[in-house]
């Protein structure tokens, strides 16, 4: 499993941070205070607090190329 912390500011970063995501062949996590919900899931995006930083877990052994593709979302 691949950790790291993104920040999504505004409507058009969760949109091209979902359709990144949507790409992924394995799962991908999004961990906000007890709240975990699918990163694939626009909805489940919009329910969680985005002013704050939120953890990501990628379920791959290497999730180096879709880091890459969100490197703009990454703060950590």
């Amino acid at each position: 499993m691949s950790k790291t912390t993104i920040s999504l500011s505004t409507i058009e970063d969760v949109k091209n941070f979902v359709s990144a995501v949507t790409m992924c062949e394995y799962d991908v996590d999004l961990i906000s205070g007890r709240y975990a919900i699918d990163a694939k899931s626009i909805m489940g995006i919009f329910s969680l607090d985005l002013s704050k930083p939120i953890a990501l877990e990628a379920h791959t052994d290497d999730a180096s190329k879709f880091f890459a593709e969100i490197k703009q979302y990454i703060i950590a």
